[in-house]
């Protein structure tokens, strides 16, 4: 089989083809990835000798670039996203260009060039807000940032493309991820660099909006179990049991790396905040899907991951610390040393 995983220079796309080549070593996989700011280039470069592996630098809503990367691919995994709800507060411009525009284009070429079956990944976000129980996969969509409305638009198209012209699709929707090659400015990937480097960790209002955690190596296992055992034009929640708040997550940090509270820096709540999320996943866990990884065993090779890999993250962190616009510099009132970052 041959794949096309598009986004698979970022976080969640580049651990799923490292996934992938490993555990299915008769299949061929193309990345395509335009390489933005969150689209990094260390995280394929290590990929260019392997035999079964083919970079391709391009803008899922580039029509060309779209059918010469998936010209020949069975399945089309689409990772490629903009996914910072600060960032689509400030502008929310790109995240309706990536994100629904770059998903039609690839439903378009996916048609065209008759692509076996696209697997779209989604969020929990779409949802909206729960304060008690669990959305299953039949809940009203009730996004409540632009990141969160155009991610909904976009799984609205996937249903569409299927419902009108017979597109074999799935739609995948994780709770938070988290692990190695997250980019800096996630809430977890925040903590731990900042933590390393002795610097103030953001935390929105009181800090007790609620999270569902999953490592990131789960979440590629319950993506390969969909794409081989998913039902055609079905939507798949990606949940877990580890609910912890924002303050709890960041006092774990601290105390796995011996770091003190004092660097916990309370600062005002965004708009919109949306204080729990929750899922249930039953559909994937009737497939045979369960987590294998506790959030502390997660936690505990995350942090080990950055602690052991400056030189990919410490870069990315100085381009956000220049920026005088990013939202957390702003938020801090930070000075150049003060690093950026995002709190769910």
């Amino acid at each position: 089989m041959k794949l096309l995983v598009t986004g698979g220079a970022g976080f969640i796309g580049s651990n799923f083809v490292r996934y992938w080549l490993t555990d299915h070593p008769d299949d061929e996989v193309v990345t395509l990835d335009l390489l933005t700011y969150a689209g990094v280039r260390g995280n394929v470069e290590e990929l260019a000798d392997h035999p079964r592996h083919r970079f391709c630098q391009g803008d899922i809503c580039d029509d060309a670039a779209i059918r010469q990367a998936m010209q020949g691919c069975d399945v089309v995994a689409n990772f490629a996203a903009e996914t910072h709800v600060d960032r689509s507060i400030t502008n929310a411009t790109p995240f309706i260009r990536t994100n629904v525009e770059g998903t039609q284009t690839i439903l378009r070429g996916a048609l065209e060039l008759r692509v076996k079956r696209v697997i779209h990944i989604s969020t929990d976000e779409v949802y909206g807000p729960i304060l008690r129980g669990a959305h299953a996969e039949t809940a009203a969509l009730n996004p409540r940032s632009p990141y969160a409305a155009s991610k909904a638009a976009s799984d609205l198209l996937v249903h569409a493309y299927r419902e009108t012209y017979g597109l074999s699709a799935i739609i995948v929707r994780p709770t938070n991820a988290f692990g190695p090659r997250q980019f800096p400015e996630k809430f977890i990937a925040l903590c731990i660099t900042n933590a390393l480097e002795d610097e103030p960790i953001p935390i929105y209002g009181d800090g007790l909006q609620r999270r569902n955690w999953l490592f990131v190596e789960d979440l590629c296992r319950a993506i390969e179990l969909i794409l081989e055992q998913g039902q055609d034009g079905t939507i798949y929640n990606v949940g877990s049991s580890w609910e912890l708040t924002n303050l709890e997550v960041a006092k774990t940090v601290l105390r796995l790396l011996e770091k003190p509270e004092r660097l916990l820096q309370f600062v005002p709540d965004r708009p919109g905040h949306d204080r729990r999320y929750a899922m249930a996943s039953a559909r994937l866990s009737q497939l045979g899907w369960r987590p294998s990884t506790t959030f502390d065993e997660g936690l505990r090779a995350t942090i080990a991951w950055y602690r052991d890999h400056p030189t990919w993250w410490q870069p990315l962190k100085a381009k956000l610390r220049e920026d005088p616009y990013h939202w957390l510099n702003r938020t801090l009132g930070s000075s150049p040393r003060q690093t950026a970052g995002a709190v769910l």
